[in-house]
């Protein structure tokens, strides 16, 4: 049977019981499964109730916060050290259904060519689809699925150009040819970066119609704080580096040179002008772009070639 390592990156896992009901789920998978739990310094009292609960699951706290992509990859790390045939990557609050991973394992098995294969994401109650997924297998990423949905004639794996990390069935072989997530991503891009080199390198990544998650997001409304964050110089790195890391545009690392060429100048015709607040803004940014430049051309030389990046 296939040796399959389940991977959990948490951080303050103890909120609306989020770790007791992910390694609950886990325990009732109906295929043997090792857990690893990688803690980027929780907060709360994550470790300890893993450690009294759950005493079967591999715990590695981190002295910091590692980001979902580098916490992840400790895990991937070690499962490779236990030669897993799979890592199943899950995120801190999400459920399996028993049979979940069993049959992502024989989709694999008959169908090699894919790369990723998730299962599909429910809701926290498994009412409805979860929100984001429904736009990852939306008519312009795979025109059949919704179709197959209403006429009730769901079937196999459908391929899509992306869906996200929460539940990840990732085989050996592919951690081979691409290896683990790049650490010029610290928290969110990381999975869409994955998922383009996955795609350069000729790997499907297919969401299997049988197969289910339950991903319970938190909940909370929209605030003053949620609007800045939007439009933050984090997120606009994160946004350029999702972009013009992209190792499938040839052209995409090009126009990035021509937008800071462009900023530069800009600010130093704009920056007498500018208001102290806007000016330390364009200068944020001016900085920031500078700096992923470097990492994205270091990026795209590595992640163009096959090789277990980042995880040795």
């Amino acid at each position: 049977m296939s040796k399959v390592y389940v991977i959990i990156v948490t951080y303050n896992g103890m909120t609306n019981d989020w770790i007791a009901k992910s390694l609950d789920s886990i325990r009732n998978s109906n295929h043997p499964l090792q857990t690893v739990v990688v803690d980027n310094s929780s907060t709360d009292e994550t470790v300890s109730f893993i450690e009294k609960e759950y005493s079967e699951v591999i715990v590695f706290p981190q002295d910091k916060n590692l980001g979902f992509g580098q916490a992840n990859n400790v895990g991937m790390r070690y499962a490779l050290s236990k030669e897993a045939d799979y890592v199943f990557l899950l995120n801190q609050d999400a459920y399996l259904e028993p049979e979940t991973i069993s049959l992502l394992v024989e989709a694999h098995y008959n169908h090699p060519e894919y790369g990723i294969l998730s299962p599909i994401h429910l809701n926290g109650t498994g009412e409805k689809l979860d929100r984001n997924f429904s736009e990852y297998v939306s008519y312009d990423k795979n025109n059949y699925f919704y179709s197959d949905a209403i006429l009730k004639q769901l079937s196999g794996v459908y391929k899509v150009p992306f869906v996200n990390a929460a539940a990840w069935l990732i085989p050996r072989s592919t951690l081979e040819v691409i290896g683990g997530f790049d650490p010029i991503f610290f928290h969110y891009g990381e999975d869409n970066n994955y998922c383009q080199r996955a795609l350069y390198h000729n790997l499907e990544i297919g969401v299997l119609s049988n197969s289910y998650v339950y991903h319970d997001r938190k909940r909370t409304e929209p605030d003053e704080e949620l609007k800045k964050d939007l439009i933050s110089l984090n997120r606009l790195e994160v946004r350029y580096k999702s972009q013009y890391a992209n190792i499938n545009s040839e052209i995409a690392f090009h126009k990035f040179e021509v937008k800071l060429k462009f900023r530069k100048k800009s600010f130093l015709k704009k920056r007498l002008l500018l208001f102290s607040k806007n000016r330390w803004y364009w200068k944020k940014e001016l900085e920031m772009l500078k700096r992923i430049s470097l990492e994205m051309d270091r990026s795209r030389k590595i992640n163009s070639t096959k090789g277990s990046h980042y995880l040795y």
